[in-house]
């Protein structure tokens, strides 16, 4: 009964030595993500919208070429 008793004394332990360090691993996470959104803030991209005086039209153009490229690198690839 002594083994048992001993084998569950290090088993719980150890759950509690992981849990903590998980604990404390998700807290530095979370301060290095502030920390790092406050030195690095992400830079946001203008929209192309009819309101930022692009035509609705070259929205669309442009969204074709997207496709058209992709599809041409993913026919070449497949030539391969």
């Amino acid at each position: 009964m002594d083994i048992v008793g001993e084998s569950i004394k290090f088993m719980v332990l150890g759950m509690l030595v992981v849990f903590t360090f998980i604990y404390v691993l998700v807290v530095l996470m979370g301060v290095q993500a502030k920390i790092i959104n406050k030195f690095f803030p992400e830079k946001k991209q203008p929209m192309v919208s009819s309101a930022s005086g692009a035509a609705p039209g070259e929205a669309a153009e442009e969204e074709s070429r997207r496709i058209a490229a992709i599809i041409a690198a993913v026919s070449e690839f497949r030539k391969n």
